[in-house]
């Protein structure tokens, strides 16, 4: 069983009238931008939700819910939905938005700036320098593979620890 979706305007009524809008995303995309009056409960700690007001999930695009739909729906008894194109469709209808531009980006957003700067200077360095520094990009892009055949990434969790991102850990 899969939630259904609702459009922004919809979703903002219910809101008026009660419900909550929950956001599944990460702290750290919570904390940039998210649709005002939401509450973060990222997916991989959500529990039940049993509360009595009705509740619509969103992430930034939708993908998320609609991917998670099933599992979401497991965790509310009551009334839910999924919010049809999440936060982009939310402020593409011109609702809320409360936005922290000073928050650091998100840890993903991170991770492939640095991953492409890096394999960027490693075939420079290789051309430019000496061929032993396309290692470096070989070695970006197999730590690449090994996140995404693992689900850990190394260099997101380094990035986590850094000086600017630790206010929103």
């Amino acid at each position: 069983m899969s939630l259904p979706t609702i459009s922004p305007l919809h979703a903002k009524e219910l809101a008026a009238k009660g419900a909550r809008l929950i956001d599944i995303r990460g702290a750290d995309e919570f904390a940039r931008s998210h649709a005002a009056g939401a509450e973060n409960r990222p997916l991989d700690a959500l529990g039940p939700v049993t509360d009595e007001a009705p509740v619509v999930f969103l992430c930034r695009s939708g993908m998320r819910t609609s991917a998670n739909s099933a599992r979401l729906a497991s965790l509310r008894e009551g009334e839910a939905y999924c919010l049809e194109g999440g936060l982009d469709a939310w402020r593409s209808a011109g609702l809320p938005v409360e936005e922290n531009t000073s928050a650091p980006l998100e840890i993903m957003r991170q991770v492939q700036i640095t991953a492409g700067l890096l394999v960027l200077a490693g075939v420079i360095l290789g051309f430019a320098v000496a061929p032993v520094w396309f290692g470096l990009s070989a070695f970006v892009g197999a730590g690449l593979t090994f996140a995404g055949a693992t689900g850990w990434c190394g260099m997101a969790s380094l990035l986590a620890i850094m000086p600017w991102n630790r206010s929103a850990a």
